[in-house]
């Protein structure tokens, strides 16, 4: 079985690892060769060497052929790299042997235990296209996340398959940042959705949200004899268990709306009760 590369980014050059049962090895050849060095006679020296913990292991390259490599743990790169005299490989390829002394531990230790490495020398820009991409994976564990429970739910019958069918959709084309490519009557609606259309937000939110919730609940009851499904929304900077609908059912929310418009001034302040 192959061994994916993971190309990790230092302040001057790159470095490439893969995991070998379960720690972090570098691939010893591309190591050797950003920093000038004849690779044959770089590994012979490493066969010599007691200390040496060197892994010849099948590796998937950036051209998606599958190549024997020899590959050595972080330890023994790091004796290795002491070996080396930095005033003995061309003045161009120093900073990369400098930034390979001094980053491989942290940056390969933090790729493979703590999700990634950041470059420090890494720009405003590229900061934020990380963070965008890391928004990405976690839009794309959530939607996987719903998708998975809403398997469960259809098998033991809680959920219809049309509804299954919509949330599926929608979820994939928000993982992806698009719209979803459904009918427009099965497209998911929350309390939060239907009363920021209606200019309901700020601290009157909260409150909207938990009387609407009620009301929109009840009457899902009474028209289905279960309760409504629920996703996972995020509320205030923590993700919670909501109540989703589709807007099949908007004429609970108008309904359940109309109601609280009795008893509060929806068109101001929320929370001010009608005279």
């Amino acid at each position: 079985m192959s061994t994916e590369i993971a190309r990790i980014e230092l302040s001057a050059g790159s470095i490439e690892t893969v995991m070998v049962d379960g720690e972090p090895h570098v691939v010893f050849r591309p190591a050797v060769e950003a920093i000038g060095l004849d690779y044959s006679t770089q590994l012979r020296k490493l066969r010599e060497r007691s200390w040496a913990n060197r892994r010849d292991i099948p590796t998937v390259a950036e051209d998606g052929k599958t190549r024997q490599m020899a590959a050595v743990d972080v330890r023994t790169f790091l004796m290795w790299l002491a070996t080396v005299n930095e005033n003995k490989v061309a003045e161009s390829a120093r900073p990369t042997l400098v930034a390979y002394q001094r980053e491989t531990t942290a940056a390969v230790e933090a790729y493979w235990t703590r999700g990634g490495a950041v470059n420090p020398a890494a720009t405003r820009e590229q900061i934020t296209d990380l963070r965008e991409r890391l928004d990405g994976v976690e839009r794309a564990r959530l939607a996987l996340e719903r998708l998975s429970a809403m398997g469960v739910a259809k098998q033991f019958g809680l959920v219809n398959s049309s509804y299954v069918e919509a949330m599926a959709r929608t979820e994939l084309a928000r993982m992806n940042g698009a719209e979803p490519d459904i009918d427009p009557a099965d497209i998911t609606i929350t309390c939060d959705e239907f009363l920021t259309e209606r200019g309901v937000n700020g601290a009157d939110l909260s409150s909207a949200r938990v009387k609407l919730g009620k009301g929109v609940a009840a009457l899902y009851r009474m028209r289905y004899g279960q309760d409504p499904q629920k996703i996972k929304r995020p509320i205030n900077g923590v993700h919670r268990d909501v109540a989703v609908y589709t807007h099949r059912d908007i004429d609970l929310f108008e309904t359940a709306w109309a109601e609280i418009g009795r008893h509060y001034n929806v068109q101001g302040s929320f929370t001010e009760a009608r005279s």
